[in-house]
């Protein structure tokens, strides 16, 4: 499942400092609309979430700069996770923090959702 994080998503997280847990094996992606590897990321997604390795994961990003709280995510995105590069990816396996990375191929983004734990 692809999915775009809400605008009361992103302000909660700002707010608790962290997103809520993840529901269940999957990548959250924090990036900007104009970024060119967030654009290559962004086609091959519906391809990643119909592989075998990818079976059950969510998919969740938000492009924070079209945002009216843009200033201020971005901030909470740096600060936060010490990450100042675009597009920046969590993985969660069971719900759990297994690894991050920015951009990544479409073999190196399954991988990582599949893979015990890669940073």
């Amino acid at each position: 499942m692809i999915r775009i994080l809400t605008d009361r998503e992103c302000t909660d997280a700002m707010k608790n400092g962290a997103f809520d847990p993840f529901p269940g094996t999957g990548a959250l992606i924090l990036t900007q609309s104009w970024c060119p590897q967030w654009k290559a990321m962004k086609k091959y997604l519906s391809e990643a979430e119909n592989r075998p390795s990818a079976a059950g994961s969510s998919i969740l990003y938000v492009e924070y700069d079209t945002r009216a709280f843009f200033e201020s995510f971005m901030a909470f995105k740096e600060n936060t996770f010490k990450n100042r590069e675009i597009p920046y990816v969590r993985y969660f396996r069971d719900g759990v923090f297994s690894g991050e990375s920015n951009y990544v191929s479409l073999q190196g983004f399954l991988h990582r959702l599949s893979g015990p734990g890669n940073r």
